[in-house]
């Protein structure tokens, strides 16, 4: 197993303002003027936050600049179907973005927005996972037009997944630093789970923090309690570490 001193320089050495501007945490940070605009950029970048990096990057670029006008807030309190034009991307359809954007209206405009909602699930977790409530919320408002894309950007948490942006996006607004945002109070960053991919999946297994092969949320909860013998206090600190040692162990 990596040791605490590699694994905090790893950390110390990655967690940084540079880090910001190749990541998608880079629009939480663009729109922190308010916390209501903060907190829907970082959600909406979440859920795009896969496949190709600097595509996800653009095509969130392209929503923000040329269709939020740079105003998240104000976009999801007024949005109406036939506003996105036809913006996509990979598995999300025009049809599930409005899905998706038109809970998010009720969620704000009736339901306390985004902050409530996570609290919510942290403190009525079904099954003992909080996103069980959070995901209920949006499936329970979703129309039978959302498709495959809107149920692979919220996914299921009953199925076992990583739940891999969820768990970011409550990094970015649990945790307090150079790099994340601290916006939400509701819990402790030591209650926070390691945001899982095939990545950082395959450097767990390297740095011995992973003895299971599938990369599912049990594996979420194996990675995180490895990496509170570190730092039980902040677990998720590690997220940096894992990112630097991929850089520093390319091939």
């Amino acid at each position: 197993m990596i040791t605490k001193i590699a694994i905090d320089k790893l950390a110390a050495e990655y967690e940084n303002t540079d880090f910001i501007k190749d990541d998608p945490i880079q629009f939480p940070h663009r729109y922190n003027k308010s916390k209501e605009d903060c907190e829907i950029a970082g959600f909406i970048a979440s859920l795009l936050a896969y496949g190709n990096r600097k595509v996800f990057i653009k095509k969130l670029d392209e929503l923000f600049i040329n269709i939020a006008n740079n105003e998240p807030y104000n976009f999801i309190m007024n949005f109406e179907n036939g506003i996105l034009g036809n913006f996509n991307y990979r598995f999300g359809t025009t049809e599930d973005f409005n899905e998706i954007f038109t809970c998010m209206r009720k969620l704000y405009t009736q339901d306390g927005g985004l902050e409530k909602l996570f609290q919510y699930g942290y403190e009525n977790p079904v099954e003992g996972n909080m996103f069980i409530p959070i995901v209920d919320y949006f499936y329970s408002n979703f129309s039978d037009k959302a498709g495959q894309g809107a149920y692979f950007m919220i996914p299921n948490p009953k199925k076992g997944g990583a739940m891999k942006r969820m768990c970011m996006y409550l990094r970015w607004n649990i945790r307090k630093g150079p790099v994340d945002l601290g916006i939400w109070d509701f819990m402790k960053p030591s209650e926070l789970l390691i945001p899982l991919d095939t990545h950082v999946a395959r450097l767990s297994r390297e740095m011995g923090l992973l003895s299971r092969k599938a990369n599912d949320f049990k594996s979420v909860l194996e990675i995180t309690e490895n990496l509170k013998k570190f730092d039980a206090s902040d677990p998720t600190k590690y997220d940096f570490a894992m990112f630097g040692y991929g850089v520093n162990n390319k091939g």
